[in-house]
C-alpha cells in the first residue's frame, strides 16, 4: 500500500503522542483494525440502502460488532442497532453512526462506485449512493469498536455503540428513542458522533463549542385554485401564478424580517403543478426547507411563511386557503461547551495539534439533537475528508470541492478513515477514564453559568 506524506506524518505523530498521552491509540492499534474497517467501507459504499430500508447494512454492522465481542440488539426503532460492551464500573458513553444513504446517482467514477437502484418509500425507482459519508462513519465505528474491545485495560465503564437508521429523513433517532433506546438500555452520560466532509483535508478535525448546526423545518404548501383551459385563464384561478408570487414574497422574509446578522434560510426546493401546457391545474404544491440557529428567529420565520401563503392566495381570489404543513423537523445540535473543550486534548493527541481547529456553526442539520434533547450532553465533531492536495488547490483557486449530497462526493478514505478511528478511540478513552459524577459536574456547571 502506498502511503501519502500526510498519512505518514499522521502515523508518526500518533506513535509519538501516544507516549505522552496514553489515551491516544498507537498507529499499530489503528493499523491492526484498518483492513476490516476498509473492507466494510468498500462493501457499504457499493451496496448503499435508503433511509428506513437499511436491512442489509444493519445486519453487516451488527454481525461485525457481535464478532468483536459486543452484546448486540437489532431492530431497535426499525433497523437500528445497539451494541453494548461492559467493562467494570464507570460512565456509559454512547458513540453513534448512521446507516442510511441518499437517492443520488453516483458520478465519482471510482472503481467501487455504487450502481444500486432501489424503490423508495413512495415506490419510485431511484439511484442510491452514500453521498453523505455514512459509509466512512460506519467503517470508523467498526475499527473503533475492535480497538476498544481489545484494549479493556485502557478504560472502564460501558461503551454503547448505536447504528441509527433514517438520519437523512430526520426520523431515525426519534424512532430509536421511542422504541426504548434509553429505557431498554442504559441512558448514556455523554453521546458522541462525527461527520466527514470536504470542508477540511483528510487527517484533520474541527470542534464547534455550542451550536453546531441548524434547526431544520420541512414545509409543504398546497395552493388551491380553480382549474380550466389554458386559453381561457379568466375563467380560472391559476394556482401556478399564485405559487410564483408566493415564492418571490417568501424570499423577503430573511431579507426584510430577520435582523441583519442573524442566520436564516428559506429555500423552495420544488414546485409541482399541472399535467399539460394548455391546462390550468386546480392546485400546486411546493416544498420548502427552513434553517435557523435560534428559536427566536425560527418561530417568526415559520409564522411568516404561513402568513404570506395565505395572503397571496387571498389576493388572487383563491377558492380556499392554502394548506401549510410542517411535516418534518429537528432542532440544532448543541455541543456542551465545556465538554467540547475537554475533547480538544485527546483529539490533538490523536491527530496532531495543528490538525484540530475550532470552527463556527454550519448550515446543514441532522437528528443527533434528539438524543441531546433527552438530557444527554453531546459532543459532535467534524472530520476532514478532502484529499489534502486537492483541498489546497481548491482553496488557492477559490473553488469549492463537491459537498455532501453531491453525486461527486468521495472522501479521501486513506487517511480519513485512519483519522476517524484514532479520533473516536481517543475521545472514548478520555471519557471512559472519567467518572460519571465528574462528567455530570462538568456539563451541569456549564449549563448553570
Amino acid at each position: 500500500m502506498k502511503w501519502s506524506k500526510s498519512l505518514m506524518s499522521f502515523l508518526l505523530f500518533g506513535s509519538l503522542t501516544a507516549l505522552a498521552y496514553p489515551q491516544a491509540p498507537t498507529s499499530k492499534e489503528v493499523d491492526s483494525v484498518y483492513p476490516d474497517a476498509h473492507a466494510l467501507y468498500l462493501d457499504l459504499h457499493q451496496n448503499p440502502e435508503l433511509s428506513g430500508h437499511e436491512t442489509q447494512t444493519a445486519e453487516k454492522l451488527a454481525t461485525r460488532l457481535r464478532t468483536a465481542g459486543y452484546d448486540v440488539t437489532e431492530h431497535v426503532g426499525g433497523t437500528g442497532v445497539v451494541a453494548i460492551l461492559k467493562n467494570g464500573v464507570g460512565p456509559t458513553i454512547m458513540l453513534r453512526t448512521e446507516l442510511d444513504a441518499l437517492p443520488v446517482e453516483e458520478k465519482t467514477d471510482l472503481p467501487y462506485a455504487s450502481k444500486v437502484h432501489a424503490k423508495d418509500s413512495a415506490g419510485r425507482d431511484v439511484p442510491v449512493m452514500h453521498a453523505c459519508g455514512h459509509d466512512v462513519h460506519m467503517a470508523a465505528i467498526l475499527g473503533t469498536a475492535e480497538i476498544m474491545a481489545r484494549s479493556k485495560s485502557t478504560w472502564h465503564g460501558t461503551l454503547m455503540l448505536i447504528g441509527q437508521p433514517a438520519e437523512e429523513t430526520i426520523g431515525g433517532a426519534d424512532g430509536m428513542i421511542h422504541d426504548g433506546l434509553f429505557t431498554r438500555f442504559s441512558k448514556p452520560d455523554v453521546a458522541v458522533a462525527l461527520h466527514v466532509g470536504n470542508e477540511l483535508p483528510a487527517g484533520m478535525a474541527s470542534i464547534t463549542p455550542g451550536i453546531y448546526n441548524t434547526n431544520s423545518d420541512s414545509i409543504r404548501i398546497t395552493i388551491y385554485g380553480k382549474g380550466g383551459h389554458g386559453a381561457a385563464p379568466h375563467t380560472t384561478v391559476d394556482p401556478i401564478v399564485i405559487a410564483a408570487r408566493t415564492i418571490l414574497t417568501l424570499q423577503t422574509i430573511v431579507s426584510r424580517e430577520v435582523k441583519p446578522g442573524e442566520m436564516g434560510v428559506v429555500t423552495v426546493g420544488y414546485i409541482q403543478a399541472g399535467t399539460k401546457n394548455n391546462i390550468i391545474p386546480d392546485h400546486a404544491e411546493m416544498g420548502l426547507t427552513v434553517r435557523t440557529y435560534k428559536q427566536e428567529v425560527r418561530k417568526p420565520i415559520l409564522a411568516a411563511i404561513t402568513r404570506i401563503a395565505k395572503a397571496e392566495a387571498a389576493a388572487a381570489g383563491a377558492p380556499r386557503e392554502p394548506l401549510v404543513e410542517r411535516y418534518e423537523g429537528t432542532d440544532a445540535v448543541y455541543n456542551d461547551p465545556a465538554l467540547a473543550e475537554r475533547m480538544r486534548a485527546p483529539l490533538e493527541a490523536a491527530l496532531g495539534k495543528k490538525n484540530v481547529i475550532t470552527e463556527g456553526p454550519i448550515a446543514p442539520s441532522e437528528d443527533f439533537s434528539y438524543f441531546i434533547e433527552q438530557g444527554v450532553p453531546g459532543f459532535y465533531f467534524s472530520l476532514g475528508g478532502a484529499d489534502p492536495e486537492k483541498y489546497a488547490q481548491a482553496k488557492a483557486s477559490g473553488i469549492h470541492l463537491p459537498s455532501n449530497h453531491s453525486p461527486l462526493f468521495a472522501p479521501d478514505v486513506d487517511p480519513a478513515l485512519h483519522a476517524g478511528i484514532a479520533a473516536e478511540v481517543a475521545v472514548l478513552r478520555n471519557l471512559l477514564n472519567t467518572s460519571a459524577d465528574e462528567l455530570h459536574k462538568l456539563t451541569t456547571e456549564q449549563a448553570t453559568q
